[in-house]
């Protein structure tokens, strides 16, 4: 399957629906769980729909991956943005954490994922599935659609042909308010979206922006873990 072929009648060119394809996939199954979890009650455990969507969005990237020469043709990132991205991971983590109540989060929070038995102990087969697929999948998904794809068109519709040395911080911005009303931490996303986007601007390199954020909801999971805070999940 190719991206041509899933264009054919589209409005959107090729390389863009390679990027938005398993983002919007993702944000509408995300809409449609409660509704699946209420059909599926009987038969499946509706916390393993969230495993289910990240293993689909993992085989819909798989399918376009070859679209995705800006991580194709990377050159590897250096020793010191490794060290960057692992900083700013952690520094997203920090304010993920902190903002976290009030004006900061849009509608109340819920009890989030509880990857929890009925002893009460850790399911850690639910646990991992839930850590992987927010660690490894999503974060190549978002910043593929939020960073390579939304941030350049910003600066101009031939998004490939955008450097992203040469992207100025109104594409910056417009693009990290959207990533930030994407999460009810509308506030944390905002800044995360500024430092991800920076990062791309930076070092030219998607995979930067991609570590960091990795980092970050990686370091997200293992706090959920330890404390118990699923509302954070």
């Amino acid at each position: 399957m190719s991206t041509g072929v899933l264009a054919q009648g589209l409005p959107w060119s090729a390389p863009a629906l390679a990027r938005a394809v398993p983002f919007a996939v993702f944000i509408g199954l995300m809409a449609a769980e409660p509704w699946l979890a209420a059909q599926l009650a009987d038969v499946l455990d509706p916390r393993w729909l969230y495993g289910m969507r990240a293993a689909l969005m993992a085989g819909l990237l798989l399918v376009f991956w070859p679209s995705f020469t800006e991580l194709t043709a990377a050159r590897r990132p250096s020793s010191r943005e490794v060290g960057l991205a692992l900083v700013a991971g952690l520094i997203v983590l920090a304010i993920w954490l902190s903002l976290d109540a009030g004006i900061f989060v849009l509608g109340q929070s819920g009890s989030g994922f509880e990857p929890r038995a009925a002893d009460g102990g850790i399911d850690w087969s639910l646990a991992l599935m839930r850590l992987a697929g927010s660690a490894l999948v999503v974060p190549l998904m978002e910043e593929l659609f939020w960073r390579s794809l939304v941030m350049r068109w910003l600066e101009d519709a031939d998004f490939l042909a955008v450097d992203p040395a040469r992207i100025g911080w109104r594409a910056v911005l417009l693009s990290s308010i959207a990533f930030g009303l994407e999460h009810s931490q509308w506030a944390a996303g905002m800044l995360a979206g500024l430092v991800y986007g920076w990062l791309y601007v930076r070092s030219g390199n998607l995979w930067v922006a991609i570590a960091a954020h990795a980092v970050t909801n990686a370091g997200l999971g293992v706090w959920v873990l330890a404390t118990g805070a699923w509302y954070f999940w």
